[in-house]
């Protein structure tokens, strides 16, 4: 089955800019599709695999940061072809 998660990032400390940066680019280092706009970052791939993924990628982030948000939404399907009809 395949997903699509959209996540925000926001650790909630002064020096956040490079613990986003690391956790992007540890998802872009992955096999998945990964893709990303100013206010969130998107993966898109079959359930198990974002999902391993992505817990061993956000305990990693929270465990390097004081205090952290992480916004998270998952879709049942690959949305990563969308194109607005409008």
């Amino acid at each position: 089955m395949d997903i699509s998660v959209e996540l925000t990032f926001s650790p909630l400390q002064n020096d956040f800019e490079e613990r986003i940066i690391d956790f992007i680019k540890k998802l872009r280092a992955s096999d998945l599709t990964v893709l990303e706009n100013p206010l969130s970052t998107q993966v898109y791939g079959e359930y198990d695999a974002v999902m391993k993924l992505l817990q061993t990628e956000i305990k990693t982030a929270f465990e390097l940061m004081d205090r952290g948000l992480l916004f998270m939404k998952i879709v049942k399907s690959d949305r990563s072809g969308y194109e607005p009809h409008f």
